[in-house]
């Protein structure tokens, strides 16, 4: 299992920008993985979901990990 400043560091390397954290843990969720609930987050909602054009970029550092 990658942490998230691999899958960063990964994606920053090969689609030239670094993803927020949040923007994983809503890639992992969509994609079925789980995700513990950060403990500074207030409420049920996302305050900063992915974007729509850097969803894919982030499956693939997923892929390359093995996650899935």
């Amino acid at each position: 299992m990658a942490t998230y400043q691999q899958i960063q560091d990964w994606v920053k390397q090969h689609y030239n920008f670094t993803p927020k954290t949040c923007w994983i843990a809503h890639v992992k969720k969509l994609s079925g993985l789980p995700v513990t609930k950060a403990p500074n987050r207030i409420g049920v909602e996302r305050v900063f979901p992915c974007p729509d054009d850097k969803i894919e970029p982030i499956r693939a550092a997923l892929r390359y990990f093995g996650m899935i």
